[in-house]
């Protein structure tokens, strides 16, 4: 089915010209023929159509009172056009709690983790979907780049960063500070999780030991959890209880299994979230908000598990180091490389202790494998 409304000339029109909109994409870093800019501009102009059609639909049930009043909610779950929310009003019918929701089309991509005003479903008029009228201002953003090498939002509003590591696969000191510097640069707080502690003996704790050393004095928590055991769990649970957070971390660290570990019954939540969407289990979701049950909420999917450093300058790699702030801007050279320059502040600051050599090694490796890749 066509939907109504004027498309561009073919390109086989002699007199086609595509306006600068239909190549402001991220295709654009490659070079488009007239045949593919003119297939973008029929696509948009046919999203703008639909995006036209499901706005007078909104207005058409708030007329009709098919939609309650205005309130705040949080969306649980991201489906492209459409999202879960659930509402953060007192009182608020049963019914109301959670409900997937049309988007307006004035409203920029919305996340899991975004807080949103949005209006119930109460008649029939809009398929039984609420709206979503406005995001709400967030507080924090994680991203990546998507396959054009632009970068995306993938969640929002997250307060904690948990880097998990474990005795295996061994950890490396420039593995963590990877993920440190990436989390920095988000403004979200990181902390370490040693997982797998029961797997500690005599021939890796004095390694763990010296390779943790040094970041509680940069101001980072180090917790340590066996979830065989059950030994550091309640610290986990006490930290976890303040806000949202994400588990990142690389592949065989246990990240999966801490996390079914604290939401018990894959397929209970799985069932649960098709029953609130009510649309089955078929629909694919980008990220999904659960609520743990000792308090906090967690934002998980494969995708944030695997954070890292995405498309970072050299400066912002700089200032991830948290030790270095102090001393960045300070050198005599503005191209300072910061390793053999004369009146390099960060060298200077190195002689004197105030950063470790183990930390300066770890900058110019990611440094150089930043410009590598």
């Amino acid at each position: 089915m066509r939907i109504a409304g004027k498309l561009p000339q073919s390109p086989t029109d002699a007199s086609y010209n595509p306006p600068l909109s239909t190549v402001r994409t991220p295709m654009s870093k490659r070079k488009l023929n007239r045949r593919q800019q003119w297939r973008i501009a029929k696509i948009q102009q046919e999203r703008e159509a639909r995006a036209r059609k499901r706005d007078e639909s909104f207005e058409h049930a708030e007329e009709e009172g098919d939609l309650g009043p205005e309130q705040t909610g949080l969306v649980i779950a991201n489906y492209g056009s459409q999202v879960l929310v659930e509402s953060e009003a007192e009182g608020a019918a049963p019914a109301e709690l959670r409900q997937r929701c049309h988007i307006r089309a004035n409203i920029d991509t919305l996340v899991t983790g975004d807080k949103v005003a949005w209006r119930p479903a109460t008649g029939e008029s809009t398929g039984g979907l609420g709206v979503v009228g406005a995001r709400l201002p967030r507080h924090s953003e994680l991203q990546r780049p998507d396959r054009y090498g632009d970068m995306k939002t993938v969640a929002a509003n997250i307060d904690r960063i948990l880097i998990v590591i474990a005795p295996y696969p061994e950890p490396f000191a420039n593995a963590i500070d990877r993920y440190l510097v990436a989390a920095e640069t988000t403004g979200i707080q990181p902390l370490l999780l040693l997982n797998k502690i029961d797997l500690i003996d005599d021939s890796n704790r004095e390694q763990l030991e010296d390779l943790l050393r040094p970041y509680p004095d940069l101001g980072y928590q180090v917790l340590q959890l066996s979830t065989k055991t059950g030994e550091g769990l309640g610290n986990l649970l006490e930290t976890l209880a303040q806000g949202t957070s994400v588990f990142v971390g690389q592949s065989g660290v246990g990240k999966s299994s801490l996390i079914n570990g604290l939401l018990p019954g894959t397929d209970a939540r799985t069932g649960a979230l098709s029953e609130a969407t009510g649309k089955g289990t078929h629909t694919t979701t980008a990220a999904e908000l659960f609520h743990l049950p000792s308090g906090g909420d967690l934002i998980d999917s494969p995708g944030i598990r695997e954070f890292g450093i995405w498309h970072m300058s050299e400066q912002e790699l700089l200032e991830g180091y948290v030790e270095f702030r102090p001393f960045i801007g300070y050198c005599r050279f503005r191209d300072c490389r910061h390793q053999s320059e004369p009146g390099c502040a960060i060298q200077e600051a190195l002689e004197r202790g105030d950063i470790s050599q183990r930390r300066m090694d770890s900058f110019l490796h990611l440094r150089n494998s930043l410009e590598n890749e």
